[in-house]
């Protein structure tokens, strides 16, 4: 069993964009030691992004909890709100942007558990 809050990371990633990275539940020991899926919650502060990137391996879906996403995957782009989720399948560039004057609450949820080398960045 394992209870925690996003308060509890002590040291998120913090991606060369922006993007701040709460991994809670996950594939290392300290986080659970998953290999069914992940759990993390991402913050991207006012008009900052992620980087463009795509899985070969996890599906993920993203589930908004404050601010407004602009969403683009594989060269489509779509608005998110809070209360909205969006399934991205293995393959697909996707990147997500905060171009709001607040910042942007997100949930992932992985699956398999992520890990760093399933992440593959693309030349935006």
């Amino acid at each position: 069993m394992r209870v925690i809050s996003k308060n509890d990371v002590k040291r998120p990633f913090v991606a060369p964009l922006g993007e701040q990275i709460f991994e809670m539940i996950g594939r290392p020991l300290e986080l659970g030691g998953t290999t069914k899926h992940s759990f993390v919650h991402v913050v991207i502060p006012a008009k900052k992004s992620s980087a463009a990137h795509y899985h070969k391996v996890s599906e993920e879906t993203y589930y908004v909890l404050s601010g407004r996403a602009r969403m683009a995957i594989d060269g489509k782009t779509f608005q998110l709100i809070p209360g909205q989720a969006c399934l991205i399948m293995p393959m697909e560039i996707h990147q997500i942007f905060n171009d709001e004057e607040e910042d942007l609450h997100f949930l992932t949820i992985s699956a398999p558990a992520w890990v760093p080398e399933d992440s593959h960045y693309v030349e935006e």
